[in-house]
């Protein structure tokens, strides 16, 4: 059976993400994202779930960066989960958020709730964690003015309270997570519907040359292929240099990709695959009897 890492410990929402995709005896989970990533890249485990993206605070450059400029792991799957963050907290605290002097999680739950934390947390102290698990587990060997920002989950694992619910700042809060794999082989996942198709590209675009962006997007444009996202990240070359990831929502085929390919080429740009991959949606209800 194919061993699956994830961002871990348990309760986080990666682990969420991998129990709606894995059978659970699959799964190890790595206390960092590199970790995890490393850890599919010399063969310990087959595949690994990380997060790339958040609907409230954007792209995990960590995710993305370590996949452009350390490993070359294809991404073969990608699922979205609901994401609800709580104040978690001992069972033995008795105040309210108001009277909580330290909270922890990882840097994006936290950013996620910035404004709640702001409000309604005046003068706490915020610690960051490798990941909302880790947060909660914290919490848990502490007592007194100590609270942690997760899921549910997270609450249940380490025996805390959800002292309040929902204090992320905005509602239809996502994480999208993809399954990256080193080498290509058949992967047993739980039955899904497929929400649609979708293939990533990295484009470096020629240096010094007025137009290519523009370029770039009309070769997408007049083959009618429909792109969800586009985003710049730097090359780590010096600054002004960037790559584009660029998500394109059908599959890699025989006809249009090649071609595409060839024209992005003939003027001066260098392209790769990240991953052609079908698309899985979590739902709410879901998530909740996890």
């Amino acid at each position: 059976m194919v061993k699956v890492g994830y961002l871990g410990p348990k309760g986080t929402f990666t682990n969420i993400a991998v129990d709606a995709l894995f059978q659970s005896d699959q799964t190890v989970s790595f206390r960092t994202i590199p970790e995890c990533l490393d850890a599919v890249n010399r063969g310990d485990v087959g595949l690994a779930v990380v997060p790339v993206e958040n609907a409230i605070e954007g792209t995990v450059s960590m995710t993305i960066d370590y996949l452009i400029h350390q490993v070359d792991l294809p991404i073969i799957a990608e699922v979205v989960v609901p994401i609800t963050q709580h104040v978690l907290v001992h069972p033995d605290f008795k105040g309210d958020v108001g009277e909580i002097e330290h909270v922890y999680s990882h840097s994006h739950a936290i950013a996620q709730c910035h404004q709640f934390i702001h409000k309604e947390m005046p003068g706490v102290e915020v610690h960051y964690s490798a990941s909302t698990g880790e947060a909660a587990a914290n919490v848990k060997e502490m007592k007194g003015q100590h609270a942690a920002i997760g899921n549910a989950l997270a609450a249940e694992e380490y025996g805390l309270r959800i002292l309040r619910q929902n204090v992320h700042d905005y509602d239809n809060n996502h994480t999208r997570f993809v399954v990256v794999q080193k080498e290509q082989a058949p992967v047993e996942m739980k039955d899904h519907e497929v929400k649609q198709q979708k293939t990533t590209l990295m484009v470096t675009l020629p240096s010094d040359r007025a137009g290519a962006l523009h370029q770039v997007l009309s070769a997408f444009a007049w083959r009618k292929m429909n792109l969800s996202k586009i985003e710049s990240r730097p090359m780590k070359t010096g600054l002004g240099n960037y790559f584009f990831i660029i998500d394109v929502n059908q599959s890699y085929d025989s006809v249009l990709f090649p071609a595409l390919q060839q024209e992005l080429q003939a003027i001066g740009c260098q392209t790769k695959i990240l991953g052609t991959y079908p698309c899985f949606e979590v739902e709410s209800q879901a998530v909740h009897k996890m």
